[in-house]
């Protein structure tokens, strides 16, 4: 036959028809084409080129041309691009899956195509496949083959299956076992080479005994050979058992000492084998056995504290027991000397020294390893337990066991003048106990309350770190048994701080044993309050530190000299506010009363019959009953008692009117959140035809908005008229624009801006009170109001000076938080300060000591009611009038009033409940006495 043109072209397979039996190299396949399945092939070219279906199965017949995976053996196309669409011979490969590779012969396409087409596919329903012609022979060769059809080869070769191949994982487990046994068989057998050749080796050295013995027993061998095989026939029935038994040990020991490095070799395995023992279909992951055993472990060393200390004895206990087995094995001593020498050779590592032999040298040189492991491991134990105590107690975490304490909860500037406070009336018992649990570190708690350096006369003062938020750390204080607990208001936004104060009654309500004293809460916010006694009920008293700071205030710059007056009786230092009941005086007026108490001031009546209510300045009639407790102010509760009625001349009292009230112009430089309330006392207590100026950097429709918001009804202001100026109170320039010179009252309050940092907040107030003082010192016309010896101290410093000038033509109420700038402002004595802290700690720790004093409180600062007022001494008395105070108290009664102290003319500190009160002296017009009024 001819050749084709497709004969010309070399074969890419060098050997395609291999006669040494050898199967050719398949080419490899590097990409799959496709062609139309429909119309007809030309020129032999159907039987030329092998096609290769995707699928085993027939497909279903359809009339429209199918795609279909051939596969091109032929390299003829690769030199002829236009025949295949440049389809080459280097993008095809023979699937190895498929089995051997024939060899076959390629033929020659009538007519070139851009795609290769093949005849259309059978029916579905007659899958019967066309005959293919036979392939052309090439040239004369006779050793050429028959090419089979390759849709029935490809259908008569089977895939391997992957899920009848075996798991890999698996394929490891059992090389990994077949190791491990591999290994035990060879110590198992060493073990018994090893006995063995002692066996040997002391068969041979009885033998050489036994010659030695007939040697030197010549004449008596009969005789000592027949001894010898008793002795021998006796020994021959015990020694087997013995060295049975020592096997037996020997086993047990390599066994146990095995079986651990088994286990864990082979950990991962089992849920490899669980899962190959179950057919299922889900995909999550498994977590393997050593993670579990491990994450157990650990579980149970962290929930109980023994755990680690019983797991060293346990490992104690195996050390000395194998270790004594292998011994007992090793050596010719009974069992229990083999335990005693284990239990040596762990307590003492040098024991070991003494032994004789491989065998046992080496197990004894084991056991002493693991002993000094074992010793290791115990002194760390011990040492991390010491040491976890140790910090226990340097960090607060011990309990506190104490009763009729008083507990404060929280941390803040205020705390060390409240322990002082404490400390002051804890004095008179001989001292008492305060515990202060806040979230810091106790030794930094520790290190700020001795930097106080004050003398606590007595006082304990316990710090506990915890949260006053869990229960647990409440009761590690003894929160139960404490017979006060103050919440101090926290250095930070008024709105958290009062919101922290509100879950920590929340927590104190959820205490199961219950409360046995009450709680003393610090707000920030007075809207916040209903909400808080809501919350805690009955045992709550609040103290609003602003709102009492800000009526306060008030007073004091309508009142020169009254924020003194205030830390007098709000202090422990001289006298305040007791409440007790005396059966003595029941059925006597209230008038009589008055005067019954030499060394007290009687200021009201706590009267039985109105549920406790407590009556400050009651009506001289009021006769007391059954039950009614006498509010006075005394030194200490212990210092007091009603004595025989005095002698009293009642004299006249002078006809001077109450001096009529006048309009005012009043400044505020700052902004408060409570400054709407401030807006609503002064309206209460200034004259129509008032004016309050407000100087802040709040912009004045803001203004507007939140005084609104806090409640002011700013329509319905009578008295006053608010002035708005925007500016900042620490620039000069900003405060020249104002009329400095002509205001009654300054009130230069911390603004709000600067509330969270104590520090700024006084910076800025004093940075003010410094600038207004110079402005209006220059403002007014320099005048030696005073005598010079007055000033005589001063002369070095003309400035402050001029500003103490100024200071008397104008009243400044400086609001200062930190005691530090308090001397800053005292020394040059330009203003009239109010020392916040100071006044709010007093407060809190007198209603901590009796809750009933925060009634008290209330009335005397709130614009309604009886209030504390200072008074001239003509409203008393005449010029140069000798009377006795008792004298001066029963006149005031005719005014309404109720004095309880004085201060003269030429000193600066104000007495009150005066000593002797009987002593008559000589009195000055000049004169004031603090008297409680009611207001009217």
């Amino acid at each position: 036959m001819p050749k084709s043109e497709d004969d010309s072209i070399p074969s890419t397979n060098p050997n395609p028809n291999p006669s040494n039996g050898e199967r050719p190299p398949p080419p490899q396949l590097k990409r799959s084409s496709t062609v139309s399945g429909g119309g007809g092939g030309g020129g032999g070219g159907g039987g030329g080129v092998g096609i290769r279906r995707a699928a085993t199965a027939p497909l279903p017949p359809a009339p429209a041309p199918r795609r279909l995976t051939v596969a091109v053996d032929d390299p003829s196309y690769a030199a002829a691009p236009a025949v295949n669409g440049g389809v080459l011979d280097r993008d095809w490969c023979y699937p190895s899956f498929l089995g051997p590779y024939p060899s076959r012969p390629r033929s020659r396409h009538a007519s070139p195509r851009s795609r290769l087409e093949m005849p259309p596919l059978p029916d579905r329903r007659n899958p019967k496949l066309p005959e293919r012609p036979p392939p052309e022979k090439e040239g004369t060769k006779e050793d050429s083959v028959k090419r089979p059809l390759v849709l029935d080869e490809r259908r008569q070769v089977s895939i391997p299956s992957t899920a009848t191949s075996p798991s890999r994982p698996f394929l490891g487990f059992h090389h990994s076992l077949f190791l491990l046994l591999l290994l035990l068989v060879s110590v198992s057998c060493a073990s018994l080479a090893i006995l063995q050749r002692k066996r040997i080796l002391e068969l041979q050295e009885e033998v050489n005994r036994i010659r030695n013995f007939c040697v030197e027993n010549n004449n008596d061998l009969q005789e000592g050979t027949t001894e010898i095989l008793q002795s021998e026939n006796v020994d021959s029935h015990s020694y087997p058992s013995s060295i049975e038994n020592r096997s037996v040990a020997l086993y047990t020991v390599v066994l146990s000492l095995m079986t651990p490095f088994v286990l864990f070799k082979c950990l991962d395995q089992f849920p490899q084998i669980k899962a190959l023992s179950r057919t299922s279909n889900n995909n999550e992951e498994e977590v393997p056995l050593k993670k579990r055993i491990a994450y157990r472990v650990d579980v149970i060393f962290s929930v109980y504290p023994y755990a680690k200390l019983l797991a060293l004895l346990l490992a104690t206990i195996l050390l000395i027991g194998f270790g004594g087995l292998a011994l007992y094995a090793v050596s010719d001593g009974s069992f229990l000397e083999a335990l005693w020498l284990s239990w040596t050779f762990v307590a003492d590592s040098g024991n070991h020294a003494d032994q004789a032999g491989l065998g046992p040298r080496i197990v004894s040189v084991s056991i002493s390893s693991g002993g000094m492991l074992i010793f290791a491991m115990m002194l760390g134990l011990v040492s991390d337990a010491i040491s976890e105590k140790v910090d226990s107690w340097r960090k607060g975490k011990s309990e506190v066991i104490e009763s009729n304490h008083i507990l404060i909860l929280g941390w803040s500037e205020k705390l060390g003048s409240l322990l002082k406070q404490l400390a002051i009336a804890n004095k008179s018992i001989g001292g008492g106990v305060v515990v202060v649990l806040a979230e810091r570190d106790k030794e930094e708690m520790e290190l700020d309350i001795a930097k106080l350096e004050f003398d606590f006369m007595g006082t304990s003062v316990i710090c506990r770190s915890g949260s006053p938020l869990i229960l647990a750390d409440l009761k590690k204080v003894s929160v139960s048994k404490a017979r006060a607990i103050i919440v101090l208001a926290a250095d930070e936004n008024a709105d958290q701080s009062d919101a922290r104060a509100l879950r920590v009654v929340l927590s104190l309500t959820g205490v199961k044993e219950g409360l046995r004293g009450h709680v003393v809460v610090e707000l920030s916010d007075l809207d916040n309050e209903p909400l808080v006694k809501l919350v805690g009920g009955e045992l709550i008293e609040t103290v609003v530190a602003h709102d009492v700071i800000g009526r306060l205030m008030i007073q004091c710059a309508l009142q020169p000299g009254l924020a003194q007056i205030w830390e007098d009786i709000l202090g422990f230092e001289n006298a305040e506010f007791y409440i007790k009941r005396w059966p003595q005086l029941d059925g006597m007026p209230f008038e009589d009363v008055l005067i019954s108490f030499p060394d007290a001031v009687p200021c009201g009546v706590k009267v039985a019959s109105k549920g406790g209510k407590i009556m400050i300045n009651p009506d001289d009639k009021y006769v007391l009953k059954e039950g009614d407790e006498i509010l006075v102010i005394a030194e200490d509760d212990d210092t007091y008692a009603p004595g025989p009625l005095p002698e009293v001349r009642k004299g006249f009292l002078p006809n001077i009117p109450s001096p009529c009230k006048y309009p005012e112009r009043i400044l505020f430089c700052g902004w408060r959140r409570d400054i709407d309330d401030m807006i609503m006392v002064l309206e209460a207590f200034l004259a129509p035809g008032s004016e309050l100026w407000m100087f802040n950097e709040v912009p004045e429709k803001e203004r507007e908005k939140k005084l609104m918001d806090g409640g002011l009804d700013l329509l319905g202001l009578t008295n006053i008229r608010l002035v708005h100026k925007e500016g900042n109170a620490v620039i000069r320039r900003h405060l020249e624009n104002l009329p400095l010179e002509t205001f009654d009252s300054i009130l230069i309050l911390a603004d709000e801006s600067a509330e969270d940092s104590i520090v700024h907040s006084d910076s800025r107030s004093l940075a003010t009170l410094l600038l207004i003082r110079d402005i209006q010192s220059k403002r007014l016309p320099s005048k030696e109001v005073r005598s010079p010896i007055r000033y005589a101290g001063l002369s070095h410093s003309s400035w402050i000076r001029e500003m103490q000038q100024a200071s008397d033509k104008s009243i400044i109420i400086s609001e200062i938080l930190d005691s530090r700038t308090r001397n800053l402002v005292s020394v040059s004595k330009i203003s009239d300060y109010v020392l916040s802290n100071e006044l709010v700690s007093m407060a809190l720790a007198m209603v901590a000591e009796d809750k009933q004093i925060n009634r008290v409180l209330e009335e005397l600062f709130a614009e309604e009611g009886n209030e504390m007022c200072i008074r001239p001494a003509e409203y008393y008395l005449y010029e140069q009038e000798e009377l006795s105070f008792y004298d001066i108290m029963v006149r005031a009664r005719e005014r309404g009033e109720i004095v309880i102290g004085y201060r003269l003319a030429n000193t600066d500190q104000a007495i009150m409940n005066p000593t002797s009160k009987s002593e008559v002296r000589k009195w000055s017009l000049d004169d004031v006495f603090v008297v409680i009024s009611d207001g009217e």
